[in-house]
């Protein structure tokens, strides 16, 4: 461990913890099932964290990065989304490997259409510049007047688009480390017991994406629908969801610590309106 001149841990622990509380009001079913497993885990770790933006100029995945690259997470992985004209890399700590990954996406602004370049544009110049340089801008949630018809059409060319739009910055979801539970060890069992919450899966690609053989396995919720206040009336839109995901060995004996893009497709939808 790196002393606390390179290393802020504590720093780092209430940074997350914040991204956490913002994380449960968006998705109260998030707390709900932590604490549930919470009664018969000794440990309940969260394996990574998940942030969405725009490839704009002003934004892309630095703005987002920067805020944990101060407590020495690095870039590992880099991904790429042909279909939802996506692209993303992921982060790990360098000094604490227990410490949560974080995964950035962005949209690709320029492989959308003129309607949806325009919403962008215009919504992210009314972002204060000097809030983009605060850890606080990881969840502060959108910096502009939202309008439920502009939500409907951009959902209509890319889901993405209109789950930022709505919600802005902050966590798109949290990921319970299946390894460290002492309840469950096989993903298909925690997801009955999920699912016996009264709790509904992403079934995209079927409920586990990933195989043991591609060292990864990962289910997720689907997003819960909450109120929000648009600028021309109150509608409930999926918001946040929780994953979970069980990681397997490397012939070195240490535990993939990185994500397969077909699957990642499929938990994206997680967001998706139920049609």
């Amino acid at each position: 461990m790196a002393n606390s001149q390179t290393y802020n841990e504590q720093g780092l622990n209430q940074f997350l913890e914040k991204m956490w509380t913002d994380y449960c009001e968006m998705n109260p079913q998030a707390d709900f099932i932590f604490k549930s497993l919470k009664q018969n885990n000794t440990h309940v770790l969260n394996d990574h964290i998940a942030l969405r933006t725009f490839n704009h100029k002003k934004l892309g995945l630095k703005s987002l990065s920067q805020h944990f690259e101060k407590y020495g997470y690095i870039e590992k992985g880099e991904y790429f989304f042909k279909e939802k004209k996506l692209y993303a890399k992921h982060y790990e700590n360098k000094f604490d490997k227990n410490q949560p990954k974080i995964f950035i996406s962005e949209l690709e602004c320029e492989k959308m259409s003129p309607f949806t370049q325009k919403i962008i544009n215009s919504i992210v110049e009314q972002i204060p510049t000097d809030i983009l340089q605060t850890e606080s801008f990881i969840y502060s949630g959108h910096h502009w007047t939202i309008n439920y018809e502009t939500y409907s059409k951009l959902a209509d060319e890319s889901e993405y688009a209109s789950w930022v739009y709505a919600f802005g910055f902050r966590p798109n979801h949290f990921t319970v480390n299946i390894n460290a539970l002492n309840q469950f060890d096989k993903i298909a069992d925690l997801n009955t017991y999920i699912k016996s919450l009264g709790i509904k899966l992403n079934a995209s690609g079927g409920e586990i994406k990933g195989t043991p053989e591609e060292l990864l396995e990962q289910s997720s919720t689907m997003a819960g629908e909450i109120t929000v206040k648009f600028h021309d009336g109150e509608y409930k839109i999926p918001a946040c969801y929780y994953e979970f995901a069980k990681r397997y060995c490397l012939p070195d004996g240490q535990l993939y610590q990185g994500f397969i893009a077909k699957s990642a497709d499929k938990i994206f939808e997680s967001t998706n309106r139920i049609k």
